[in-house]
């Protein structure tokens, strides 16, 4: 036998104190508990040898195990680094549910981020989601328009729209449709989770639906991975950025304040916004200043930059 499978052995020979009545248990404490007996027995470790290296104490950590104890978050991290394992295996992230999953995470692991995009477009390619070039023969002729309010997605868009030739949707107006109410009533009456299939079901839409069209997104599309991911496999996204100042000067000038109206300290909401934001916009074919210039000449500026990226020869406008 071997030496891991007798220190497997020596965790399933512990007596165990009496667990409280089922129903008295937390079902996340219980579920919680059964990862770190499973994590316990793949280590081969006894539960003293994970107590002593987590420094906490054998009947605490029983407690844990059993779901009848409500560990800190330090505790938790303690019993993580003493099994070496990550937190979120711990408390049962989806990426850990399977040795598959683990195993890809331990193949991208420091990575940089030239690294996981290329793995990311790759695996897009490979299960039929059109990440890769050519992988969605129409991805070039759908134009989506990133980034936040006021970057001038809806200005631009519809000029650059006509400029192409191509139909020209407000996502956030198909949302609408779909719901059959404002944004803002999607969010007070169904909360964020119903608007998210709402913009999903629109953007499916979109796609299927215009073969050649120019995208203005909602500036919190990337915050839902999947929405996300679908934008980028079936369009050529073009980040849109702008100043703060001329985001928050361009919103106020449309008479509305969104979604900052009730915050004192407005630029510095907006400001965290766009810092949380920012690395997934980055993540566009092309982005796009728009503070740098008037609005005629970001006109002419982008819609060089976009039929470059096209292959289209640029026309005189």
């Amino acid at each position: 036998m071997d030496a891991d499978d007798s220190g497997v052995m020596a965790t399933v020979r512990q007596v165990d104190p009496a667990p409280l009545e089922e129903e008295a248990r937390n079902p996340f404490l219980v579920a919680l508990g059964e990862r770190v007996r499973t994590l316990r027995s793949r280590r081969g470790m006894t539960r003293k040898a994970v107590a002593v290296a987590a420094d906490v104490s054998e009947r605490h950590l029983a407690n844990l195990e059993y779901g009848t104890g409500n560990a800190s978050i330090l505790v938790l991290l303690q019993v993580s680094q003493a099994l070496h394992c990550s937190l979120a295996e711990l408390l049962g992230d989806v990426s850990t549910s399977s040795p598959e999953w683990l195993l890809i995470r331990e193949l991208l692991e420091g990575r940089g981020e030239a690294d996981l995009r290329r793995v990311r477009v790759t695996i897009g390619g490979l299960l039929g989601g059109g990440a890769m070039p050519g992988g969605d023969p129409g991805r070039s002729a759908r134009i989506a328009l990133i980034g936040l309010r006021g970057a001038g997605k809806s200005t631009l868009g519809q000029r650059l729209a006509d400029d192409l030739g191509f139909a020209f949707i407000e996502l956030s107006r198909e949302i609408e449709k779909f719901a059959g109410c404002s944004i803002n009533e999607i969010h007070s009456l169904y909360g964020t989770p119903a608007y998210r299939r709402y913009e999903r079901r629109a953007l499916e839409e979109a796609i299927q639906i215009y073969p050649e069209v120019v995208i203005a997104t909602p500036g919190g599309l990337v915050s839902d991975a999947a929405n996300f991911n679908l934008l980028l496999s079936h369009c050529t996204t073009v980040w849109l950025q702008a100043d703060p100042a001329d985001h928050m000067g361009r919103v106020a000038a449309q008479g509305d304040m969104r979604p900052m109206a009730a915050s004192r300290e407005a630029m510095e909401d907006l400001k965290r916004i766009l810092a949380g934001r920012s690395a997934f916009y980055s993540k566009a074919d092309m982005s796009f200043n728009t503070s740098a210039y008037s609005l005629d000449d970001a006109f002419q500026a982008l819609r060089t930059q976009v039929r470059e990226k096209l292959g289209l020869v640029t026309k005189h406008a």
